[in-house]
């Protein structure tokens, strides 16, 4: 099969048409740029208020597991500090006689 394309002009020849086409053109792309920017804008916004909830609700996780723990902020403060740490222990003997 054959296939014919015949170059049309993307133009009418009148000049007042071009004008116009010219001006709704760059209105259009204006009018894209300046919404796309606002857009971004808003964009970001809701990334940083979402960051901040997120933020503030694991920041207010940690404090309500530190005060459930029963540690206060003295004893987190030493502990950090790298004081010391008590405890127990027990020795164990393996009896030699298991085999």
């Amino acid at each position: 099969m054959r296939y014919m394309f015949v170059k049309k002009p993307l133009s009418p020849g009148n000049p007042i048409a071009n004008a116009l086409v010219v001006i709704v053109g760059a209105l259009v792309i204006g009018v894209s740029i300046v919404l796309g920017f606002f857009a971004f804008l808003a964009l970001g916004a809701v990334i940083l208020v979402a960051t901040a909830f997120v933020g503030a609700r694991m920041w207010w996780l940690q404090r309500m597991m530190r005060n459930d723990s029963g540690v206060n902020d003295a004893t987190a403060r030493q502990r950090s500090s790298g004081g010391v740490i008590e405890g127990e222990f027990q020795v164990i003997h393996k009896d030699n006689d298991e085999a």
